[in-house]
């Protein structure tokens, strides 16, 4: 069979490389090509795009982006049409897929979708879209298969394929006297330059604690540096995310996938986020969710902090903070959540599942 992965982010190659594995296990003459990146690769996927040059965030920048975008769109369809696939996979990043979605499906491509868009928290216009052009949706989050069959969609649950990866963390970062607060500030450049100034600003309070900015290697050193000169004592550490977790006392998290494998290594943390005000205002118009993090919508309250937009500023980081490492009460409160979103997130071997149903419904 011949195979088609779009994957436009980190965290999507990440998950798009174990299901193209495990593909292959299951079907040894697959061939792949597609978008994502260097896991992808490493996994025998012929990458036509690399993600770094794909994430543009916010109403804003997607703007201000546009021509690069339908640019890309163009490029795709055709390069879908040459390599002639048995199937499309499209792993998250809904903008980009679900165009390259209604365009596979008038082709008469199937098309599978893993790791679904979050149309439950916004966007619900696009449901009828994905209803026509997907022929299975593959859910990560336990709540989201009933929401897509009451519309329609063919979905089936497949568990977290973050579950699957923890499993098997890096190796541990030694501890050095100092309990460890990990700083993860995002993986796009623009969260970035939003997050870590507020993050190291805030570390100048807590001189009994090590912190250490989780850094990716999609991000040079000196994009890093240059905020973080005047904080000598806080250390940057890249491609460890797993490994500084796995020793952290605490962790403070700008809002998306990073919250759920902070909450999986069972770390207490604080979620933030602060985007382009202007995008910012355009999207609470459509947000239909309580909770911007995972963690919270998953355990359905308010389990883990969440400092957001306005609210995302050194004196709340700071008092929230101080709460997070002194109050045990709060801290055993977290811990307890934790174990119940691990429950409710299912069984491990998601990438597996996936595979094993995407060649039965090819067969």
């Amino acid at each position: 069979m011949k195979y088609y992965v779009i994957a436009g982010e980190a965290s999507g190659d990440l998950h798009a490389s174990k299901l193209v594995k495990a593909l292959k296990e299951q079907d040894p003459e697959a061939q792949f090509k597609g978008w994502g990146g260097d896991l992808m690769q490493n996994n025998g996927v012929e990458i036509v795009k690399h993600y770094k040059d794909l994430a543009f965030m916010g109403f804003v920048e997607v703007l201000a982006n546009l021509k690069t975008i339908f640019g890309n769109i163009r490029f795709c369809k055709k390069d879908i049409l040459n390599f002639k696939p048995d199937a499309l996979i499209l792993i998250d990043y809904p903008g980009f897929n679900l165009r390259i979605a209604k365009f596979a499906h008038k082709a008469g491509i199937k098309v599978f979708y893993y790791i679904a868009p979050q149309v439950w928290a916004w966007h619900q216009s696009r449901v009828k879209a994905m209803r026509r052009d997907i022929d299975k949706l593959f859910v990560i989050l336990p709540f989201e298969k009933d929401f897509f069959q009451n519309h329609g969609l063919d979905a089936e649950f497949v568990g977290h394929p973050l579950l699957d990866t923890i499993q098997h963390p890096e190796k541990s970062i030694k501890k050095q006297g100092k309990p460890i607060v990990a700083l993860l500030p995002g993986s796009r450049k623009q969260e970035i330059e939003k997050t870590l100034p507020i993050f190291l600003n805030a570390t100048l309070n807590f001189p009994d604690y090590q912190f250490i900015v989780a850094g990716v290697k999609t991000q040079s050193n000196e994009f890093y540096h240059q905020y973080m000169k005047d904080y000598p004592d806080v250390k940057l550490i890249f491609s460890s995310t797993y490994s500084i977790l796995n020793q952290a006392y605490a962790a403070l998290v700008t809002s998306g996938t990073a919250t759920l494998e902070t909450a999986l290594h069972k770390v207490p943390q604080i979620v933030c986020y602060k985007g382009n005000s202007i995008s910012y205002f355009l999207a609470q118009r459509f947000i239909k969710v309580k909770y911007v993090s995972l963690v919270n919508l998953i355990v359905d309250r308010l389990l883990v902090k969440e400092l957001i937009q306005k609210d995302l500023n050194e004196c709340n980081l700071k008092q929230e903070l101080n709460v997070l490492l002194k109050d045990e009460v709060y801290r055993s409160t977290i811990d307890e959540g934790y174990n119940e979103l691990i429950q409710k997130l299912g069984k491990s071997g998601a990438s597996e599942t996936t595979a094993r149903l995407i060649l039965k419904e090819l067969h």
